[in-house]
């Protein structure tokens, strides 16, 4: 079959949708089954291929006009005899008119379970299988699943394994279950001719009925052709090595410095200059004179040194007049904190257009417009507008909201954990996130990396990249924009249109990014990758302080598809040892509120080390201290005259008890390669998630709660899934 010459066709005759029939041809070419058919143009020849084919049939009007078959009545099912054929074709003359090339016979193929399977190309991200409920439930129910094409076949079982009514592919009611095999033959059929011919834009076979036997049919199926997005022109790609060397600036020069307390031009160069930035630093202002007892140069040419890094503040409308000036004096980078771009509407967008062509041609690296800064805490390098100052990590993180970007170095500075670099990313004129991802790829100290993202500008790439790099490095992201109000927001943010969330998700799933729904989520997983062995299995093991808590934590890792299961004889046994007779023989283990610190540990090392078990979380053995304080303020109040010596001996052997078992977790970690996971009784408000353990390579991670603990687990276990792959 000549597919690309039946297209071309297609295309010059004015319409952009192939017949039934040759929609079929093609499907049937590339592993599709299709229902078997016959073209007959009048009532003899349709009561000579009914009869041959057997009764029940069933007869369609066909014509490359006549799309929407169901809907204008030209589709006649479980025609039992030739008369009931003669009477429908005749019905579907009438309602045809001129638009009628003929009519399409076929057995009647019965079944009650409908699917749908199609391909589309997304304008962000290209070809595009889904598949789903069909019938008169599509639209209804939107039970459906996406994979960008080339699928995999382990894509094409996950679509199978994720659509909500996924029982109906069982034995149902009676009826065997779907043959698996044939969905996936016709998913990789779809995703096979989008790769092979652009020139097709959409496919939809509905329904894909299953017969009582499993089989599969595609009984309708329409090809579209049309607009290939692949061919449109994107961001040019930046330079991962100059995008890196942007945060390693040699010098700096302020270009809008001021002298006014919380002006920007004021703020970022004493967050710079006070955090320990260690090399030349620069002012630049029209008017001169002199800032916090550094001169102040009329434009970039006076100063007397070279100059790495410009940061801009002037307002919108001069920074044009900027490029000759730093194309002169080789000022390479430039950080442009200036709003007034892309944001503010069509104006902005072809001003930061202009802005960015130039600044290309003059090789200036442009990061903004309408960013909060950047940072590099490796080497005390702080510019963003909120001073916050994470300490040194691996964790790099991009922001597209550099309010959103700022919290999070904040609650990262809390925390403990570690920042490699950070960058708001503004309206990503020149430098786009996909630039950043590469950057990060090659950046031997990045090992984790947190996006909070509300748009793309290339899908195809951010796709490409992150599967790339996510087998090397785990992608924590947040997308701001899931919703519709959130869409809205963000567009009047970033100048930026979302695509949709469904085909964004399903993107996430199959490049191994790890789609979280809060800020929390970012920050407690980038605190367990930086700090914990991998968790490599779905089953755990749970110790707890006390009986309910356990039971909770139990039912949070049944929702978040973990396994909690039972002590094996071995290691009951061993545990019936250091608890009472009544103890809950059974996981999780309950310590019944034992207080014994030898105990407490030799559980905790017979549960890490016990092969049944991927991971541990140890439920309120850390924070104790804290709640022994506010014990001890009562008793010192009640009784005035209770020995403070024995109240401080308490306090300093539980504190000391929390140091041994943080220390001893870190032990266990090295020595089985296994995480453990810490829930505190009671946080005090300057402990932090993340505790250093000297001498040792892993780190205490303790959560506020369960689920946190729970959900965190639930993630790095799928991460370690895509990893396996």
């Amino acid at each position: 079959m000549d597919i690309g010459g039946l297209l071309k066709k297609t295309m010059q005759s004015g319409t952009n949708s192939l017949s039934e029939k040759d929609s079929k041809q093609i499907l049937k070419t590339f592993g599709v089954p299709v229902v078997s058919e016959k073209i007959v143009f009048n009532k003899d020849e349709a009561v000579m291929a009914a009869e041959d084919m057997g009764f029940p049939v069933v007869i369609k009007g066909m014509g490359s006009k006549l799309l929407h078959k169901t809907e204008l009545g030209l589709v006649f099912l479980n025609l039992a005899d030739s008369q009931a054929v003669k009477n429908a074709v005749c019905e579907i003359s009438d309602r045809s008119g001129s638009d009628l090339e003929g009519f399409l016979i076929q057995p009647q193929v019965t079944g009650r379970r409908e699917f749908v399977a199609g391909m589309f190309r997304d304008k962000q991200f290209g070809a595009v299988v889904m598949f789903g409920l069909g019938g008169i439930f599509t639209e209804v129910l939107s039970d459906v699943s996406f994979r960008l094409a080339p699928l995999t076949l382990s894509d094409a079982r996950g679509m199978l394994e994720e659509i909500r009514t996924k029982a109906l592919l069982e034995d149902f009611r009676g009826e065997s279950a779907v043959k698996s095999d044939q969905l996936i033959q016709t998913l990789m059929g779809l995703s096979k001719i989008a790769q092979e011919y652009p020139e097709i834009a959409e496919i939809d076979i509905n329904p894909l009925i299953a017969t009582s036997s499993g089989e599969i049919y595609a009984v309708d199926a329409l090809i579209i052709s049309g607009k290939n997005y692949e061919s449109e022109e994107f961001p040019v790609p930046v330079d991962p090595v100059l995008i890196g060397n942007m945060f390693y600036p040699k010098s700096i020069a302020f270009v809008g410095a001021s002298s006014q307390f919380g002006k920007w031009g004021h703020n970022l160069m004493a967050i710079t200059v006070g955090r320990g930035y260690d090399r030349p630093v620069w002012l630049v202002n029209p008017k001169g004179g002199n800032i916090a007892g550094r001169r102040v140069y009329k434009s970039v040419m006076e100063i007397p040194e070279p100059v790495d890094l410009g940061v801009v503040t002037i307002p919108a409308a001069g920074v044009m007049d900027l490029i000759p000036q730093f194309q002169e004096k080789g000022i390479k980078n430039m950080l442009l904190i200036t709003s007034g771009f892309a944001e503010t509407g069509d104006q902005g967008k072809l001003l930061e257009k202009e802005l960015i062509q130039k600044a290309r041609q003059a090789g200036i690296l442009v990061l903004g417009p309408n960013t909060m800064g950047i940072c590099n805490p490796h080497i005390s390098f702080y510019c963003t507008g909120s001073h916050v100052w994470p300490e040194p990590g691996d964790t790099s993180v991009v922001a597209q909201s550099g309010n959103m970007g700022t919290q999070l170095l904040a609650f990262a500075e809390k925390q403990g954990i570690g920042i490699r670099c950070f960058s708001g990313s503004g309206n990503e004129g020149m430098i786009t996130i996909e630039d950043y991802l590469e950057g990060f790829e090659i950046d031997e100290k990045t090992l984790n990396i947190m996006l909070y993202i509300e748009s793309i500008k290339n899908g195809r790439r951010f796709y490409e990249t992150a599967k790339r790099i996510g087998k090397k490095k785990p992608i924590i992201l947040l997308k701001g924009g899931r919703t519709r109000a959130g869409a809205k927001a963000a567009a009047s943010h970033t100048g930026a249109m979302s695509s949709d969330s469904k085909i964004f998700n399903a993107m996430c799933r199959q490049a191994g990014i790890i789609n979280v729904e809060y800020p929390t989520d970012m920050l407690d997983l980038s605190a367990a990758f930086s700090s914990l062995p991998m968790v490599k299995g779905n089953k755990i093991a749970i110790m707890t302080l006390g009986g309910g808590w356990g039971v909770v934590t139990a039912d949070l890792c049944t929702e978040f598809n973990l396994k909690v299961p039972e002590l094996s004889p071995e290691i009951t046994a061993h545990i019936d040892t250091m608890l009472p007779p009544y103890w809950s023989r059974s996981n999780p283990v309950d310590v019944v509120g034992e207080f014994d610190n030898n105990m407490a540990m030799g559980i905790l090392e017979e549960l890490v080390k016990w092969d049944g078990c991927d991971a541990v979380i140890t439920l309120g053995l850390i924070g104790r201290k804290n709640l022994l304080t506010r014990v001890v303020e009562s008793v010192t109040k009640a009784d005035p005259l209770y020995p403070k010596d024995v109240l401080n001996t308490i306090s300093i052997q539980v504190e000391d008890f929390e140091k041994q078992y943080m220390k001893f977790m870190a032990e266990l970690m090295e020595k089985y390669e296994k995480p453990v996971f810490g829930v505190c009784i009671s946080f005090d408000k300057e402990e932090q998630t993340v505790q250093k353990i000297e001498g040792h390579k892993y780190k205490g991670v303790v959560y506020t709660t369960p689920e946190r603990a729970v959900k965190t687990i639930a993630r790095m276990y799928e991460y370690s899934r895509y990893l396996d792959s």
